[in-house]
């Protein structure tokens, strides 16, 4: 290990490139690009075989509906308008959606594994880019690093199959701050690409929600970052208005593509800023767990959000990140003021929404799904910040930094193997703050979508098939099975006739109950436990047998619509979120 370290370290020692090396690379430098494309290469093949693992999340079925009603509003000429009153969907936009749909025309695949394929893939690009940041600051070496943080980060490896509205909009962001970084280079006159693919990945950002218009108070930051230090405030004033002057195309060019996604924005200019604060006002009857209390949505503490990335990222990456953050006050290894100021871009990036949140005190659930797109640039901070450190104990001698690769390799070995053990649950992932997943049990927010439900459905199927007597002189029992989770993911699952989403007229008249442990949903109804789903040592689910202490219906009895549990206690299919 330590002599593969030395041949690394001498091979980031052998480069001398100019800052952010990305043109002309020598030798050692098309090394780390070529593990880096190898390795994203893996992921998509990984990502691609595992695809069909993930379950359906609690609010596609209502995200493809709301595609589909986008649709019918264009195809009518705009006289269809349910668009506008589907929910409160329209607060936000249907890019990924629409796009879905499209692709289910051409694609000969079930819809929500189309939606799956195509959120994978963001989720894909979102690592690519958050890859080629960090090079494009510290270079190929980070850019490695970086690609290695994000994918083996749980938080976003598990939910980029699923999270449909999360993962792609973070995609986005992160494409978005590269270019930002290439154009914020060239200040006061940047090329016409960067300004148009930029404001391209903005109008993405925003056709996917609202908190895309961050991007445009991150270049007016940046602008400010890069103002000449040196000349008269005239001219520094100049070089701000110039600027501006500049990236307008930018403007011209996402808002096109934002109301072409997000109808509701195109009916007032306005509409995209009172969409943004709808969010922060935004209350539902959604409940979340933190540090073992249970909080309303509306009332969990200024931490909730920074207190889920703290116990959720790895430590490796956190520690990373930090190292990137420390050199813009101490930098033993000086690569100029570029790049200190491009990591103080990115650490604004990274902590500004993470401060609104705290500061204004809005509302908050699932942990830290809705903050998802600080991931990309915490993880390219990491890749510049753990670059940085082995060039900084590589100046004393190569031993000690390739002890330091060892460690930096063996901790994100570490988070892979955790991550293959967890799945398809690697959403689940907990770093050592808390234990891991055995220390968050009960204690936070777990798989609050139920992404357990298919492989808690196949083991009631099994003992169906094993335990339950079969009289063939009679028709076959047909059993009602009460489901803390949502039924299209209940529907794409269970393949025995017999077994029916919940049809009586109460609850907990149902003769199987399966439920996640998320917010102790397991516990809403009795029964003897006859399978449960685990990992590391944990029940994420259980199946139970209620058919004991249930009355058989009456024979004669039709079945009736399903009533909602009153005591429901999983995260539902939220139509804002």
């Amino acid at each position: 290990m330590l002599r593969v370290a030395d041949d690394l370290i001498s091979a980031a020692d052998a480069r001398k490139p100019p800052i952010a090396s990305d043109r002309c690379p020598n030798a050692p430098s098309r090394i780390f690009d070529f593990l880096t494309l190898t390795f994203l290469a893996t992921v998509v093949f990984v990502a691609c075989f595992t695809v069909t693992d993930y379950a359906i999340s609690n609010d596609e079925g209502v995200q493809h509906h709301y595609g589909e009603l986008i649709v019918a509003y264009y195809q009518s000429g705009f006289r269809l308008r349910d668009v506008f009153t589907f929910e409160n969907l329209y607060l936000y936009g249907g890019l990924f959606d629409v796009i879905a749909i499209w692709l289910g025309h051409v694609m000969a695949l079930d819809v929500y594994e189309v939606r799956h394929i195509l959120c994978a893939m963001t989720g894909v690009a979102g690592i690519a880019v958050s890859g080629a940041t960090a090079r494009l600051i510290a270079g190929p070496r980070a850019g490695l690093i970086a690609t290695v943080a994000l994918t083996l980060c749980g938080a976003w490896y598990g939910a980029m199959f699923n999270h449909t509205k999360d993962i792609p909009f973070a995609a986005a962001m992160a494409g978005a701050t590269l270019f930002l970084l290439r154009l914020a280079r060239q200040l006061p006159s940047p090329r016409a690409f960067d300004v148009v693919v930029f404001g391209c990945l903005a109008g993405v950002a925003l056709g996917l929600r609202s908190y895309g218009l961050l991007l445009f108070v991150y270049l007016g930051l940046a602008i400010v970052i890069y103002l000449p230090r040196a000349e008269s405030g005239r001219a520094r004033l100049s070089f701000a208005g110039r600027s501006l002057l500049k990236m307008f195309p930018a403007v011209v060019v996402a808002y096109p593509l934002m109301i072409l996604a997000w109808p509701w924005a195109a009916l007032s200019p306005l509409n995209p800023i009172r969409g943004l604060f709808a969010f922060s006002e935004f209350h539902y009857a959604i409940r979340t767990m933190f540090v073992g209390r249970v909080y309303e949505m509306a009332n969990v503490p200024r931490v909730y959000v920074p207190g889920y990335l703290l116990i959720r990222i790895p430590l490796i990456t956190q520690a990373g990140a930090a190292l990137a953050m420390l050199s813009l006050v101490w930098n033993p290894v000086r690569r100029g003021v570029v790049r200190r100021r491009e990591v103080a871009l990115l650490s604004i990036i990274v902590l500004l929404p993470l401060a609104c949140q705290a500061l204004v005190h809005g509302p908050a659930f699932s942990g830290m799904r809705h903050f998802l797109f600080v991931l990309p640039p915490l993880a390219t901070l990491a890749g510049v910040g753990l670059s940085h450190l082995l060039d900084a104990l590589a100046l004393p001698g190569r031993r000690l930094a390739s002890v330091a690769l060892a460690v930096v390799f063996a901790s994100f070995l570490s988070e892979g193997i955790t991550l293959i053990r967890l799945h398809p649950y690697e959403n689940l992932s907990y770093n050592a703050l808390v234990g891991g997943l055995p220390g968050a049990f009960r204690r936070y927010d777990l798989d609050y979508w139920f992404n357990s439900m298919p492989e808690a459905i196949s083991k009631l199927e099994a003992f169906i098939g094993d335990k339950v007597p079969v009289d063939r002189t009679k028709p076959a029992a047909v059993y009602s099975v009460a489901v803390c989770g949502e039924r299209p993911a209940f529907d794409h699952s269970v393949t025995l006739p017999q077994l029916r989403w919940d049809f009586r007229s109460e609850w907990d008249e149902s003769e199987f109950f399966i439920a996640p442990t998320q917010m102790n949903c397991d516990r809403d109804l009795d029964g003897e436990i006859v399978a449960r789903v685990e990992r590391l040592g944990v029940p994420i689910a259980y199946v139970k047998d209620r058919r004991a202490i249930v009355k058989p219906p009456p024979a004669d009895s039709a079945p009736v619509a399903r009533q909602e549990p009153a005591g429901k206690n999983i995260a539902q299919a939220v139509p804002f979120d």
